[in-house]
């Protein structure tokens, strides 16, 4: 499908964009005013104020930010922080680090989501049954969830837009049946009672914490744009945000009608409820729970895929259990976020404490992006005053909910930035120790062996290795290639062949690019093929490679019979064999403390990852891998004096 073809708008887009987009965002109401009012005795100012600012934080920062601004930054059709890191890149080296600290924003993030939404949730039944140790059934829910991953959710996917339909629609016909009892509610939607709250409240900035929870998944919407496309996305985004502001203030309204209470462990979202009505109500919003899991959890997945295609990240297993489009699963992430939800749900176990730790990650991913949009509208010749004033309106707004969101690091923050941190050392560290390892790769001039090689494959006194023999290469120009390569090919057990093949893949910024071009550097000995792979494109070289020959084949280019003259006479193809030269750091003392520590921390990331050859889906039993040292630095000169014998 073209990719202009899905930011059209259809109903059936429109049901899929509720069904994968809004989770997060949709189902904030479970929490949202409980953490507001939190412990204080509720005012007329809380509450007005309160709704005030959560009415206009989804003006600003969702429907403006992302809905009208952030969502035209589309790179053919993709969303997401990785995929906007692919369309500036080019401006600046440095927009790597906000891509990096987004993306593990939003790593953990996806930590704390599940466990938050699904324990809301679940509270509910406290209404019914005092006591019922709910925590049994949340830690039941979140290990079936992330156990099902692996066999892909396409199945179960077809029913979330429905049901976030029916949730939706019911959040709005709660919130409008307290409304009818106090129309003038609506003054609520005025700017003036946010100011008056912000500004005259002792714990006004503990409360600006609590009312950024109601737009944590804005970010959601921009990573989702591939599989729903733009208008489907803002035209749905119209029904939801009204349902959201109605169900607001139907809650509010119930909060006034209870004006120098506290709480006291109620939720405003349960107790605007009939009493018949709660046992499907808790049971609506757990599947609403558990889809805006979903949609965290296989937005972790795309994240993770991107940044190893973008090498920040190291080489992970990516598997595809069903045959729909962008569905992956990557089961060391899977577990990984499963590990961290568990452990959030023991550390904080209710949600109302799980609050304290939520918010503070996604403030920071949010302000990454701000600063790459604006980048990417700087790029696309929007006038500088128009993106300056981007710049510091939403780096002010984000501003303050971090400051805001700060408070909460001693209560449970810390736990978010302790996850995002260490995710962080993981992406920096890949990132850093490949440019510190590409610095000491040193390339020769690859026509000075032309010959040589041409020499060696027709030399029958060197016995041969393999009919074809592949290397990958990272040289990026045809002219060059690694020492270490001739180096194996000519000197560490001369290597014979037919042909010597020579792979490149270099990652595009267009998502699903798959484009591929040779060069007969010797016709018939030394050929190179380059890849132009998408970083959303699974980088099988082993089955690329083949289709490549199979055409090349095919068009008479190249001819791939083996030479014995047992085989050739009944026309049987030649064995083929990849070599994968894996390097090893030497003992050098030319790299300063922080590069060494970099490059022990990448090679300790290395034995946890997919090798190199698992990583490009070589058939193992083809593979040869050769260690070599990666030299750091040219041998010390040592002078030796010779003691002649008479």
């Amino acid at each position: 499908m073209n990719h202009k073809d899905l930011h059209k708008f259809s109903a059936a887009g429109f049901l899929i964009s509720l069904g994968i987009i809004y989770g997060d965002i949709g189902t904030s109401p479970l929490y949202v005013f409980t953490a507001i009012v939190n412990s204080q005795p509720i005012s007329n100012i809380l509450i007005l104020g309160g709704m005030s600012c959560i009415f206009w934080t989804l003006t600003l920062q969702t429907t403006l930010k992302y809905v009208v601004i952030t969502l035209q930054a589309d790179n053919k059709g993709e969303g997401g922080i990785f995929s906007l890191f692919s369309l500036v890149r080019k401006k600046a080296h440095w927009l790597v680090v906000p891509a990096v600290i987004g993306g593990c924003a939003l790593l953990a993030d996806g930590i704390i989501t599940p466990p938050i939404t699904i324990s809301s949730a679940i509270q509910g039944l406290d209404i019914l049954y005092k006591g019922l140790p709910t925590i049994y059934i949340v830690v039941a829910i979140i290990l079936a969830l992330f156990l099902i991953q692996q066999y892909g959710t396409s199945l179960v996917g077809k029913a979330f837009g429905p049901i976030m339909m029916i949730w939706f629609t019911m959040m709005g016909v709660l919130g409008i049946s307290y409304i009818i009892h106090m129309p003038s509610i609506f003054k609520a939607l005025n700017p003036y009672y946010a100011y008056q709250l912000l500004a005259h409240d002792p714990n006004a900035f503990i409360i600006l914490g609590a009312v950024f929870l109601c737009t944590t998944g804005a970010e959601a919407l921009y990573s989702d744009l591939g599989h729903c496309g733009r208008d489907n996305i803002r035209v749905s985004w119209v029904y939801v945000k009204t349902c959201l502001i109605l169900n607001y203030l139907g809650q509010s309204v119930w909060l006034l009608q209870h004006q120098g209470q506290t709480l006291n462990n109620q939720n405003p979202f349960y107790t605007i409820m009939p009493s018949w009505f709660l046992i499907f109500g808790i049971g609506i919003a757990t599947m609403a729970a558990v889809i805006a899991s979903q949609a965290l959890i296989s937005g972790s997945f795309t994240l993770i895929s991107e940044a190893v295609r973008l090498n920040l990240w190291p080489k992970v297993k990516i598997n595809y259990p069903s045959m729909q489009k962008g569905q992956l699963y990557v089961p060391s992430v899977n577990w990984l976020l499963c590990i961290g939800c568990l452990a959030v749900v023991a550390i904080f176990r209710r949600s109302e404490r799980m609050e304290s730790a939520y918010g503070l990650s996604i403030t920071i991913a949010m302000l990454m992006t701000t600063i790459l949009v604006s980048v990417y509208l700087s790029r696309k010749k929007y006038p500088s005053y128009l993106v300056y004033t981007f710049l510091v309106v939403y780096v002010l707004i984000e501003g303050s909910f971090l400051a805001s969101n700060l408070v909460k690091f001693v209560h449970g923050g810390w736990f978010a930035v302790m996850i995002g941190c260490i995710l962080f050392s993981v992406m920096w560290t890949w990132h850093s120790a490949r440019k510190i390892r590409n610095r000491y790769i040193k390339f020769i001039e690859l026509s000075d062996y032309y010959e040589i090689i041409k020499q060696l494959s027709d030399d029958e006194s060197v016995p041969k290795f393999a009919s074809q023999l592949v290397y990958l290469t990272s040289a990026n120009f045809t002219s060059e290639i690694e020492s270490k390569i001739i180096y194996s090919i000519l000197q560490k057990q001369p290597k014979r062949a037919d042909i010597y093949w020579l792979v490149h893949v270099d990652v595009m910024d267009e998502p699903y690019m798959s484009d591929y071009k040779v060069d007969f550097l010797v016709p018939n000995k030394l050929i190179r093929i380059d890849f132009k792979l998408g970083f959303r494109v699974e980088q099988r070289i082993n089955l690329l490679f083949r289709k490549v020959v199979e055409d090349l084949v095919k068009n008479g280019e190249v001819n791939i019979t083996s030479k014995y003259t047992s085989l050739n006479k009944y026309k049987i193809v030649g064995d083929f064999r990849f070599i994968v030269l894996e390097k090893v750091l030497s003992k050098s003392h030319n790299l300063s403390f922080k590069e060494y520590f970099f490059m022990e921390y990448y090679f300790l990331l290395k034995t946890l990852s997919l090798s190199e050859e698992r990583g490009f889906g070589l058939d193992l039993s083809f593979v040869t891998v050769e260690q070599v040292p990666l030299m750091l630095a040219d041998p010390e000169v040592v002078t030796l004096s010779r003691i002649h014998t008479h």
